[in-house]
C-alpha cells in the first residue's frame, strides 16, 4: 500500500516512516511512504504556500495553487482517494481505518496555518477526515496516526498478524489488562488464570476482563456493534 503525504514538513514524515513498526513495514515492501513538500509546487518565487484571507481573520490560508497542482502531479491522470484532514470531517475510527486499509494507493493531503483555500478542497474532490475534536498545530501530525492506524490493518506490518484483531475498539471492547514478569511485584501478583495454561478459560477471562473494562472505562460504547455506531 503507498502513502503519499503532501505538507510542508517532509523531514517530519521520513523519520516517522523510519521509525517503529512503520519503518518495519516500508523496510519489507508491506507499505510505501512518500513525502512530499507542497513548496516544491508554488509558482510563488519564494516558495510561499499561503496568502491573507479574504474577508479578514487571524493567520494565514494555503493557497489552491500548489495545493491542486502537487495532488495532480501525484495523481498524474491516475484515480487515487485523496484524504484532506479536517475538524469537520468524518470522524476517524478504527473501522474507518479498515475501509481504507483496502487501498492500493491513497494521497493524505495536510493542511498547515488556517486551513487551506476551499476551492482546492472542492476541486479535488477531497474525503474529508477528523482524527478528533481538538486542533493541531498541522495536517501532517493527522497523517501520521492515520497512517499508523491504517497500516496495522495491511498484511505484512504488524509481526503477529493477530494483534489488530484483539485491540482496543476491535468489537466495540475496550482491551483487556495486560502483564509480563515478574509474577509478584510489589505485592501485586498476576491473575492465576494467565498461567493455568488452559486456553479455553484464558479466552474467557480475557473477554470478560473487556466487557468489564468497557462498562468501567467506555460506557459510551456498551450495546453498539462498531464503534462508529
Amino acid at each position: 500500500m503507498i502513502f503519499n503525504i503532501l505538507s510542508i514538513y517532509k523531514d517530519i514524515i521520513n523519520s516517522f516512516a523510519d521509525c517503529g513498526v512503520i519503518g518495519k513495514g516500508v523496510q519489507s515492501g508491506a507499505i510505501a511512504i512518500n513525502s512530499i513538500d507542497i513548496r516544491d509546487y508554488t509558482i510563488d518565487k519564494h516558495r510561499r504556500v499561503d496568502d491573507y484571507p479574504y474577508g479578514g481573520g487571524a493567520g494565514m490560508v494555503m493557497c489552491a495553487q500548489p495545493v491542486c497542482d502537487s495532488v495532480e502531479a501525484i495523481k498524474n491522470g491516475r484515480d487515487i482517494p485523496v484524504v484532506f484532514f479536517t475538524p469537520r470531517g468524518r470522524v476517524f475510527s478504527s473501522s474507518v481505518a479498515k475501509e481504507y486499509s483496502k487501498a492500493d494507493e491513497l494521497i493524505l493531503l495536510c493542511g498547515h496555518f488556517e486551513g487551506i483555500d476551499e476551492r482546492a478542497i472542492s476541486l479535488l474532490g477531497c474525503d474529508e477526515i477528523s482524527i478528533g475534536d481538538y486542533i493541531l498545530t498541522g495536517g501532517h501530525l493527522a497523517a501520521m496516526v492515520f497512517v499508523d492506524a491504517v497500516s496495522r490493518y495491511v498484511d505484512g506490518v504488524l509481526g503477529n498478524e493477530k494483534s489488530a484483531g484483539e485491540e482496543t475498539f476491535e468489537n466495540s471492547l475496550v482491551e483487556y489488562e495486560q502483564y509480563t514478569r515478574p509474577y509478584d511485584f510489589r505485592g501485586l501478583t498476576v491473575p492465576d488464570v494467565l498461567l493455568s495454561g488452559n486456553h479455553k478459560l484464558i479466552e474467557e477471562y480475557k473477554r470478560e476482563r473487556s466487557e468489564l473494562a468497557t462498562i468501567k472505562y467506555r460506557p459510551d460504547l456498551v450495546g453498539r456493534t462498531s464503534v462508529d455506531d
